[in-house]
């Protein structure tokens, strides 16, 4: 991937169903791992360009919540009451 991984980058693989995400990063002492599995749905994997993709923090919030991150639409507000 060309990539320093103790450089603050956060590095993200998607299993072959799409429902589980594994997410490493190095902190700058240590390497740390998160795995999110979803119960219905998968992750919207970005297109790479050369092997990488940039995203911002909020979509990688999206991202690992399971939302479309590339157009995240509000499907429930809440009203006030009375």
């Amino acid at each position: 991937m060309k990539r320093d991984p103790l450089n603050g980058h956060v590095f993200c693989f998607r299993g072959r169903r799409g429902d589980l995400l594994k997410v490493i990063w190095h902190d700058g002492q240590a390497a740390s791992l998160y795995v999110r599995r979803l119960e219905k749905g998968r992750f919207l994997w970005p297109s790479p360009a050369d092997g990488v993709v940039a995203i911002t923090p909020a979509q990688m919030g999206y991202l690992l919540s399971g939302i479309d991150w590339r157009n995240p639409v509000e499907t429930w507000r809440p009203t006030a009451i009375g």
